[in-house]
């Protein structure tokens, strides 16, 4: 489930982890790196929006195509290199059993096989992915294609953790899968509570809330009950900061110390921001982040000020 694809197959995370990053070289602190979030390029959606049937169109995509081309070059010229390239969900918009399901699903593996091999990619399901309301069936639909739904791994002392936020909103096909997924978290909760790591980073689609704890509930966000009682349980556990996507828009808050980063699509825009992708610093004390339109970071790259970070001790 990362990296750019070899004899035509990604590596994918399988056994709950990822190959590419082995434990026992990345526990350690090694010094400030940066990753790239992106999210959403939801092949399909842009004609599905404009002719006002998200649900049954989507039969072009050369837009979604061009865009995620677009990011895929950006981030291939940075120097240095991202330590990875996490896509938040929501990958292609025909949902499973859907029309052109298919053909946007190898047209974005095709796209994603030119990301340079020395930049692995992380794949987090979406509800386009899964489905609204998951069950076995797509759910292993999706582990066949891009590996497994929930997983964890290191980079450089940094403990990462990878959520099928669907089971969180709703699992009612497939209580089990759900179940396995919050006691493998429980246990993944606790290494970071004892401090075992430099920070702890959350990705997935859907967000915890767009802007407050509070907020009422929408389509966009996960329910009061479950928003707070899992964030509750990240701010126990030290988890810094959560990065989701399915919003299409930029958004986010605070919860104590919790940082809910929601970042806009690579694809079609529902707001006024740029087609995008963010690029996140971590440091020994901070988790540092800027939203970037395409092309800005195609024509003038990352920041000074970001690169600057990541020459600190």
């Amino acid at each position: 489930m990362c990296a750019a694809e070899t004899g035509g197959v990604f590596h994918r995370a399988r056994g709950r982890t990822l190959d590419a990053f082995p434990e026992e070289k990345e526990r350690e602190w090694k010094g400030p790196f940066y990753f790239i979030q992106g999210a959403d390029p939801q092949f399909g959606l842009m004609k599905a929006w404009s002719t006002g049937d998200c649900d049954s169109g989507g039969d072009e995509w050369e837009q979604e195509v061009r865009l995620t081309e677009q990011a895929v070059e950006a981030i291939n010229k940075m120097n240095p290199k991202p330590k990875f390239f996490v896509l938040c969900g929501d990958l292609v918009h025909a949902m499973p059993g859907m029309p052109w399901r298919k053909e946007q699903t190898e047209d974005l593996r095709r796209v994603l096989t030119a990301v340079n091999r020395d930049i692995p990619l992380v794949f987090v399901s979406g509800n386009h992915d899964l489905g609204n309301a998951p069950t076995a069936e797509t759910v292993e639909e999706f582990r066949q294609m891009w590996g497994d739904d929930y997983f964890s791994f290191w980079v450089g002392g940094v403990l990462f953790l990878v959520l099928n936020s669907q089971f969180l909103f709703d699992a009612s096909q497939c209580p089990m899968l759900k179940q396995a997924q919050d006691r493998w978290l429980d246990q993944q909760l606790s290494i970071a509570e004892q401090r075992r790591c430099q920070h702890a980073i959350v990705f997935q689609h859907i967000p915890l809330f767009l802007q407050s704890i509070d907020e009422d509930d929408d389509y966009f966000n996960l329910t009061k009950a479950v928003r707070k009682e899992l964030a509750d349980k990240f701010t126990r556990a030290g988890i810094r900061a959560v990065f989701s996507g399915h919003y299409h828009r930029n958004a986010g808050g605070t919860y104590q110390n919790l940082d809910m980063v929601v970042s806009s699509a690579i694809g079609c825009q529902l707001g006024r921001d740029s087609h995008g992708l963010r690029v996140v610093v971590v440091t020994a004390e901070n988790i540092v982040h800027r939203y970037y339109g395409l092309d800005e970071l195609s024509e003038n790259g990352i920041g000074d000020d970001l690169l600057e970070l990541m020459k600190e001790n």
